[in-house]
C-alpha cells in the first residue's frame, strides 16, 4: 500500500507542477498590462512603474517564475492585485459554495443514473430503455449554459418557483445543481447501462443461476460487484469535471463560487488570484482521481495483489 501511495503522491506533485508552470506562462502571455488593469484608465507613468516594481513585473520572467514556485512550495499564493488580500483567504470564501454545488449535483446524479441504468437493463420494459436513451441523448446534446438559461426562463421567470440568481438558501441551489447534474447524469446513465448489460451476459451469471441463486442474489453478489470498478472510475472522473462545469454554471446563475471568482479575476487581470483558482481546481480534480484510484483495492483486492506482484 505504501509504494502505491508514494507513486500516487509523486504523480500528483508532478501534475500540480506542470499545471502551475503552464498557468504561470499563459496568464503572462495574455495581452495587456496587469498594472493598467489595476490602476484604471489614464494612470500616471510613475504609478505604473511603482506598481510594476512592487508586483515584481519588472523582473525577468525566469526570476518571476522561481519566486512563484518558491512561494507555492509553502502554499503561499500571494496577494490579489485588486483588493490586496491574500489569495488563500479569497479562495477560502468561495470554495465552500463550489463544493456545496458539486455535492448537490452528485447527490442528484448518482441515484438517478443507477436507477435508470438498472431499470433499462433488468426491467423488460421499453419505456425505461427509451427514457434512459432520451435522457442520455439530451444530456450530451444540450450545452450547459443553454440548459441553465432555459431553466431560468421556465422555472424562474415564467413559474416563479426559484430565484433567478444569487445564493442564500436551498431555493438558490436547486437550478444550478440540476443544470450541473444533467449532463453528468447522462454520461453516467449511459455508462451504467453499458456495464450492467455486459456483465449480465457473462458466463458466470448463467453459472450462478444454474446453481439456484435468484436474480437479486446474482445481481448483488456478482454483477454489481464486477460493475463497480468502471462505474466508480467514471463517477470519479466526472466528479472532477464538475469543477470545470461549475465555472460556467456559477456564472450563469451568479453563484458565488470558484468559477465566478476565476472569471471575474480574468477580466481584472488579477494574476495571483487566477493562478490560485486554477491550481485549486486542478488540485481538487487530481485528488478526486487519486481517491478513486485508491478505492480500487477496496472494491477488488486482486488489484492490490497485481500491483505488488
Amino acid at each position: 500500500m505504501m509504494p502505491q501511495l508514494l507513486k500516487c503522491a509523486g504523480r500528483f506533485l508532478l501534475f500540480i507542477w506542470t499545471v502551475a508552470t503552464l498557468t504561470f506562462l499563459l496568464v503572462r502571455a495574455v495581452p495587456g498590462d496587469p498594472a493598467l488593469a489595476v490602476l484604471g484608465p489614464n494612470p500616471h507613468p510613475e504609478d505604473i512603474l511603482r506598481l510594476r516594481r512592487s508586483l515584481q513585473l519588472d523582473r525577468p520572467l525566469a526570476e518571476q517564475y522561481s519566486h512563484f514556485m518558491l512561494r507555492l512550495a509553502v502554499l503561499d499564493l500571494g496577494e490579489s492585485l485588486v483588493d490586496r488580500r491574500p489569495v488563500r483567504s479569497s479562495l477560502g470564501r468561495y470554495l465552500p459554495n463550489t463544493v456545496l454545488l458539486a455535492m448537490a449535483a452528485m447527490a442528484l446524479t448518482i441515484p438517478l443514473s443507477l436507477l435508470l441504468g438498472f431499470l433499462s437493463v433488468f426491467r423488460k420494459n421499453r419505456l425505461w430503455e427509451a427514457l434512459a436513451t432520451v435522457f442520455s441523448a439530451l444530456g450530451l446534446a444540450i450545452p450547459v449554459f443553454l440548459l441553465g438559461l432555459l431553466l431560468v426562463l421556465v422555472f424562474s421567470l415564467e413559474l416563479g418557483l426559484f430565484p433567478v440568481s444569487g445564493s442564500g438558501g436551498i431555493k438558490f441551489l436547486v437550478l444550478p445543481a440540476v443544470t450541473l447534474a444533467f449532463p453528468l447524469g447522462a454520461i453516467l446513465t449511459r455508462m451504467v447501462r453499458t456495464v450492467l448489460r455486459e456483465e449480465a451476459q457473462r458466463p458466470y451469471v448463467l453459472l450462478a443461476r444454474a446453481k439456484g441463486l435468484s436474480a437479486a442474489q446474482v445481481f448483488r453478489r456478482h454483477i454489481l460487484k464486477n460493475a463497480l470498478i468502471p462505474i466508480v472510475t467514471m463517477t470519479g472522473m466526472q466528479a472532477g469535471t464538475l469543477l470545470g462545469g461549475a465555472v460556467i454554471v456559477e456564472n450563469v446563475f451568479s453563484w458565488p463560487g470558484i468559477g465566478t471568482l476565476l472569471v471575474t479575476t480574468v477580466r481584472q487581470r488579477d494574476l495571483p488570484t487566477i493562478q490560485g483558482s486554477v491550481l485549486l481546481i486542478t488540485a481538487l480534480y487530481s485528488l478526486t482521481n487519486l481517491l478513486v484510484d485508491l478505492s480500487y483495492t477496496r472494491l477488488d483486492p486482486r488489484i492490490a495483489h497485481d500491483r505488488s506482484a
